[in-house]
């Protein structure tokens, strides 16, 4: 039996960012990443039990992404404590993850995916034009298959 390795992406609301993230990465795991591993999402800020963002559905759809049936959810500690891996998209979001008990286990979304070498945070393209939330999905995008490289070399080497 495979062990679950669980990554938690988060953003502010839960109805852009980090649901996208979480569509790409599991789709890119589904393509071929490291068996036993799961995604989700949550926000510092979010209101529990909304639907993506009009803008984040648009182009998740664009993309061959389903975000019909993601609700949002408030990051809660329970959350922290089950992730193996949270990614957060911007630095304010790590300081609330490590505020809830979370400090070694989150990182840049962008630190994360490069190995360190850059700590990109992601903008947050809410209230935006479609434009905006096609540009968050690219760098979103441009970054997962490095998330996945990486966790096919932690998951595995944990696994052993």
């Amino acid at each position: 039996m495979t062990a679950t390795f669980h990554v938690l992406m988060v953003c502010t609301g839960n109805t852009c960012r980090s649901p996208l993230a979480a569509a790409l990465l599991a789709r890119l795991l589904e393509e071929g990443g490291p068996n036993g591993v799961t995604v989700s999402s949550a926000g510092v800020g979010a209101q529990d039990g909304a639907p993506a963002s009009e803008g984040a559905y648009l182009v998740a759809l664009e993309a061959g992404l389903d975000l019909s049936a993601h609700r949002a959810t408030q990051l809660r500690p329970d959350l922290v404590r089950e992730a193996d891996l949270i990614l957060a998209m911007s630095l304010s979001h790590v300081q609330r993850v490590a505020e809830l008990g979370g400090s070694e286990k989150v990182m840049l979304l962008g630190e994360y995916a490069t190995g360190g070498a850059g700590g990109e945070q992601i903008p947050d393209p809410f209230g935006g034009d479609v434009h905006a939330y096609r540009e968050t999905l690219h760098n979103l995008a441009r970054l997962m298959a490095g998330v996945r490289d990486r966790l096919a070399t932690e998951v595995n080497r944990d696994q052993r």
